[in-house]
């Protein structure tokens, strides 16, 4: 199966995305945050996101017979706050 180039966005709203990188489709995951857990984790929610995207793909790959190879790497030329998944 050929490699997939992901992103993990925050968008405008607050709601974080997980979608291709080419941008051309509807988010394969998203996550939103209570306004409680927002008080909680300021500055760690793209953290816990991208901790349970990661969870999730594995356990994914792991129920297939697969394995899930992931590869984060910050997204030098991104505005906001992006992380882009291998």
């Amino acid at each position: 199966m050929p490699a997939s180039l992901l992103e993990i966005v925050e968008l405008s709203d607050g709601e974080i995305v997980l979608r291709r990188a080419s941008g051309d489709k509807a988010p394969l995951v998203n996550i939103r945050f209570s306004p409680e857990t927002l008080d909680y984790l300021p500055e760690a929610r793209m953290e816990v996101a991208k901790a349970m995207i990661e969870a999730g793909i594995a356990t994914a790959a792991e129920l297939y017979g697969g394995e899930a190879e992931l590869d984060f790497v910050s997204a030098d030329d991104a505005d906001d706050d992006s992380r882009i998944l291998h």
